[in-house]
C-alpha cells in the first residue's frame, strides 16, 4: 500500500513540469518559435506586401526582371529594434534577381523606433509562365531588442497580387481636321497593357494657364475652339479602348499646321491607386475646298453642241488635278465623257465644256444628268462632288429644208417684183401714146 502511493508521488511529481509548461503561454527561441503558423505576442506586426518601392506601388507582369518587392511592417513592442534583416519566401516562378539559387534577402537601413512603421525591399524576378493572380508568401525577420543581446525572429504569412501592367495610349481616328469649319473628331483611348484600369477622367488642356508650363509646339491649341473639355469613360480592361468625341472649329490661319491637342488622362489602377498621365493627340489641318457647280446648260459652237458649265472653289486652298464627268440618268442615253480641268483656284470660277455625244439615235428634248467634280485635296486624297440637274437638247435644223424653205419666200418676191415692172412699162407707154 506504502508503495503504491509512493508511485502515485513519484509519477505526478515528474509529470508536473509538462502540466505547468502547456498552462502558460512562452516565448520560446526568442519568443516567435520557428513555425509561420505560430501567433505569439511579438513585436513585429506585418502590414501589407507589394510590388513596388515604399513610396510607389507598381505594376508588374509575367517576365520582368528585378522588380522591388516591399512588405512594411509595425513595430508594436515597446522597445527599438535593430539589425533588421529579412528573409522572403515566394511560391515557383518567381526568383531572386542574383540567381534562381539565391535566397531573397533584405536590410534594412535603420533601426525601427517602438511604435513606428519599417520597411523590407527585396529583388524579385518573374517568370514568363505566371499568372496573373494572386499568391501566397512568407516573410522571415531578424532582429534585435536595444540594450539586449540575442536576435529574435518573426514569421509572417501574407497575400500579393501579380497586378499586371497597364498601358495608355491615345489617338484621332481619323488625324486630319479642316480649317474654316467645324470638325466632330473620335479619339481612341486604349489599354495595350495587361492591368485594367478604372474611373477614366479625361480632360483637354487647351487654356493659357494649363497651357503655362508646357512646351511651345502645343500653345496653338489656343487659337482653336473645343466644345467639350472633360470626358468621363469609365472602366477600360486590357487589350480594349474606349473612343470619346470632340467638336472642333480651327481658324483660316492654321491651314498646314499640326494642331497638337494635350490630354490629363485621370485613372485608378490594378493598385487601386490614382494616377494622371499627360497624352498628346496630334492633327493635321487640311485647307478648305468648298466647290460649287452652276450655269449647266447646253450650247452650239459650230456642228457641235456642248455641255457647259462654271465651277467655283469658295474655300482657302486648291483643288488638285480636277475633272469633270458627264454622265447619263434615268432614260437619257446621252454618253458617259470626262473632261481634265486641272487645278481650280479659290475665288475663280473654271468652265468646262464637253461635246454632247449619244448612245445610238440621238433624243431631243429634256435629260436628266449628273455631273461630278473630281479633284484631290493638298494630301492627295481624292474627292468627288456630284451635282444632278436636267438640261434641253434641241433638235438642230436640215440645211436643205432652209435651203427650200429660202426658195420659197425668194419666189414670189420676184413674181411681185416682176409683175410690178410690167405694170409701170405699161402705165408709162399709156401716157408717151396721149
Amino acid at each position: 500500500m506504502i508503495s503504491i502511493k509512493i508511485f502515485v508521488a513519484l509519477t505526478v511529481l515528474l509529470a508536473s513540469p509538462f502540466v505547468i509548461e502547456n498552462s502558460f503561454a512562452q516565448i520560446s527561441s526568442g519568443g516567435f518559435g520557428s513555425s509561420p503558423f505560430e501567433r505569439d505576442f511579438h513585436d513585429v506586426k506585418f502590414l501589407d506586401a507589394y510590388f513596388g518601392t515604399f513610396e510607389q506601388k507598381i505594376e508588374v507582369e509575367p517576365g520582368d526582371s528585378n522588380v522591388p518587392f516591399t512588405v512594411v511592417f509595425a513595430n508594436v513592442g515597446t522597445q527599438d529594434i535593430t539589425g533588421i534583416r529579412g528573409q522572403l519566401s515566394l511560391p515557383l516562378g518567381f526568383s531572386s534577381s542574383d540567381g534562381p539559387t539565391s535566397v531573397i534577402f533584405a536590410d534594412s537601413d535603420s533601426n525601427s523606433l517602438a511604435g513606428d512603421n519599417f520597411h523590407l525591399t527585396f529583388f524579385v524576378n518573374l517568370d514568363s509562365n505566371t499568372q496573373i493572380q494572386q499568391y501566397p508568401g512568407t516573410v522571415k525577420v531578424d532582429y534585435s531588442r536595444l540594450r539586449e543581446s540575442g536576435v529574435r525572429t518573426s514569421f509572417s504569412d501574407f497575400t500579393f497580387k501579380v497586378t499586371g501592367d497597364s498601358l495608355i495610349n491615345v489617338r484621332a481616328l481619323d488625324p486630319f481636321l479642316t480649317s474654316l469649319q467645324t470638325n466632330k473628331v473620335i479619339i481612341q483611348v486604349s489599354n495595350d497593357g495587361t492591368a485594367p484600369i478604372s474611373s477614366v477622367d479625361i480632360v483637354s488642356k487647351n487654356t493659357q494657364t494649363e497651357m503655362a508650363s508646357t512646351t511651345a509646339s502645343t500653345t496653338n491649341v489656343e487659337n482653336v475652339v473645343i466644345l467639350e473639355s472633360n470626358w468621363d469613360i469609365g472602366n477600360i480592361n486590357p487589350k480594349s479602348s474606349r473612343d470619346l468625341t470632340a467638336t472642333v472649329y480651327v481658324p483660316e490661319n492654321l491651314k498646314g499646321d499640326t494642331l497638337r491637342i494635350p490630354l490629363a488622362i485621370t485613372y485608378y489602377n490594378s493598385h487601386g491607386d490614382k494616377h494622371t498621365i499627360d497624352k498628346i493627340v496630334d492633327f493635321y489641318i487640311k485647307g478648305l475646298i468648298d466647290l460649287t457647280v452652276y450655269d449647266v446648260g447646253v450650247i452650239e459652237l459650230g456642228d457641235t453642241q456642248m455641255v457647259v458649265g462654271e465651277i467655283i472653289n469658295e474655300g482657302n486652298e486648291d483643288a488638285l488635278f480636277g475633272f469633270v464627268s458627264l454622265e447619263p440618268l434615268g432614260d437619257s442615253n446621252i454618253k458617259k465623257q470626262n473632261q481634265f480641268i486641272d487645278e481650280i483656284e479659290i475665288d475663280s470660277p473654271v468652265p468646262f465644256n464637253i461635246p454632247l455625244e449619244f448612245e445610238g439615235e440621238p433624243q431631243y428634248g429634256e435629260h436628266d444628268i449628273k455631273i461630278t467634280v473630281r479633284y484631290k485635296d493638298n494630301i492627295r486624297e481624292e474627292i468627288f462632288l456630284p451635282y444632278e440637274t436636267t438640261i434641253f437638247v434641241e433638235e438642230p435644223q436640215n440645211d436643205e429644208e432652209s435651203e427650200d424653205n429660202t426658195i420659197l419666200y425668194i419666189i414670189p418676191v420676184i413674181i411681185a417684183i416682176a409683175i410690178g415692172v410690167i405694170v409701170m412699162r405699161r402705165r408709162k407707154k399709156e401716157i408717151e401714146s396721149e
